[in-house]
């Protein structure tokens, strides 16, 4: 794979860890804290770039100190960027994290969405193999869907929780590959969006994930980690699918996507800094039996 151009969020996460996440009117002691970029579409393609994909990421910040950090971060990881800068300030999300690895999310969107698809220059998906698009507002994910269609460049998706509260029907039906967790997956098929899917990526967490399609499902059973922070964890998981599977069959990219999210588990805050010799040093291990 030569090139992937991710759309979608770009934020500056805090995260902090705590005794566990407390009850209404409760409260949890902070135990441990971070700051780091974030982003759905931001996490996706920091992970590529650390695992030798090259990677184009459409965005918007805001002009002031949070975006200049997430800018800096991004280029820092190897990441060209082309960042729409918004009158809204930088999103910035709130993770808590309890012992377990269990996330609470706390934000607002903030300038992450101010970016539309003609702030891609022409040419730039002539020049990508695939569009990777997350939780953005619709009219811009199929705005881009529909121009890498024309483009000859392939699409994948990953909606994340917003689909149950946006209407992405229009978008699916532009993409050959999504990625969902279960509950995400039951909403969508009991709403009938899949049907022209070529492949259905079904993430259950520690449990693995599977690809679907017409003509059958093929599983893998994830590995074996003690989870710190499961944040952005599915992000991880498909940018190793995403890397493995233009090189390899869908076993190969599920072993790779499923040692990305474990190693996304077993670290603090949303991105993961990888190298293949990271996930491949997992794959020698093996997977969960």
């Amino acid at each position: 794979m030569s090139r992937v151009l991710c759309a979608g969020h770009v934020n500056w996460d805090v995260t902090l860890q705590v005794d566990g996440l407390p009850e209404p009117d409760g409260e949890a002691r902070i135990v441990d804290q971070c700051q780091s970029g974030g982003g759905s579409a931001s996490n996706v393609a920091v992970l590529l770039a650390g695992i030798d994909v090259e990677t184009t990421l459409l965005g918007s910040i805001g002009a002031d100190e949070h975006g200049w950090l997430a800018a800096r971060e991004l280029d820092r990881a190897g990441v060209e960027t082309v960042l729409v800068e918004a009158d809204d300030a930088t999103a910035v999300k709130y993770l808590v994290v309890d012992e377990d690895g269990e996330v609470m999310v706390l934000g607002n969107d903030g300038a992450n969405e101010a970016f539309t698809a003609d702030d891609l220059e022409p040419g730039t998906l002539d020049a990508s193999d695939r569009l990777h698009l997350t939780s953005q507002r619709p009219a811009t994910a199929v705005a881009l869907a529909q121009r890498a269609a024309e483009a000859g460049c392939a699409v994948s998706f990953d909606p994340g929780r917003r689909l149950a509260e946006r209407e992405y029907e229009p978008v699916l039906a532009e993409v050959d590959l999504v990625f969902l967790n279960q509950r995400e997956a039951d909403i969508a098929a009991d709403a009938g969006l899949l049907s022209g899917v070529d492949r259905v990526v079904v993430k259950h967490g520690a449990g693995g994930a599977e690809v679907r399609t017409d003509d059958e499902t093929i599983s893998h059973p994830g590995f074996a980690v003690d989870p710190v922070d499961t944040t952005g964890a599915g992000d991880a998981f498909a940018a190793g699918f995403l890397a493995a599977s233009q090189s390899g069959s869908d076993e190969y990219a599920l072993a790779v996507g499923n040692a990305c999210g474990a190693l996304a588990a077993r670290t603090t805050g949303a991105r993961l800094h990888a190298e293949w010799r990271d996930v491949e040093a997992l794959l020698d291990i093996g997977p969960e039996e």
